[in-house]
């Protein structure tokens, strides 16, 4: 699974600048996409929009632009802005749900942490550096995560992020399908729409 992330973030060199993978899996059968989504955006539907070329950089020009993946029970939501949900949007979906949330930057940020019962339970941040990647609260919620950076040599920092998007998928059932990003007409939500 590290190879996949591997080779998608070698081909879409944009996301290995920049990406927020976020994974909602709930815990009440009722809870639909579309809740997920009008939570995420603060209370308010987002568009949701067919736009020519989804990957272009002025594609987002009206809000950020989402790419929005489906799983066994769950759902994924990425955009390549590098900044995750705030804290306490994480801990509002997390309500009655898992939350799962991977990011970096270009500025050498990156978190993965996992939410649950309206509370943020673990983050490790910089996991990428393996030298100073900082963690609190819950080792065990993120124990996979600790065991596939082992497989990654220190200084292969695709290779590290690729292992934060392998952990979530193995946690989740939810991946980042890469042909996605090839279609013409691609489907995206945007966020913050009032």
């Amino acid at each position: 699974m590290i190879d996949y992330y591997r080779d998608l973030l070698q081909r879409r060199g944009w996301l290995e600048e920049s990406l927020c993978w976020l994974v909602v899996q709930p815990l009440d059968e009722h809870l639909t996409c579309d809740d997920v989504l009008w939570r995420l955006n603060g209370g308010h539907d987002p568009e949701q929009r067919i736009v020519p070329d989804p990957v272009d950089a002025n594609a987002n020009a009206d809000g950020e632009l989402i790419f929005a993946f489906e799983g066994d029970g769950a759902w994924g939501f990425l955009d390549w802005s590098g900044i995750p949900a705030s804290d306490d949007i994480v801990a509002a979906l997390s309500e009655d749900c898992r939350v799962w949330l991977t990011s970096w930057n270009f500025s050498g940020q990156s978190t993965l942490l996992y939410a649950a019962g309206g509370r943020i339970r673990t983050r490790v941040d910089r996991f990428h550096f393996a030298d100073h990647i900082t963690e609190e609260g819950d080792p065990a919620a993120l124990a996979g995560l600790h065991e596939l950076l082992a497989t990654v040599p220190r200084d292969d920092f695709t290779g590290r992020r690729a292992a934060a998007l392998a952990f979530v998928e193995a946690s989740t059932g939810v991946a980042i399908e890469s042909e996605r990003f090839d279609e013409e007409e691609g489907p995206v939500i945007i966020l913050g729409t009032p």
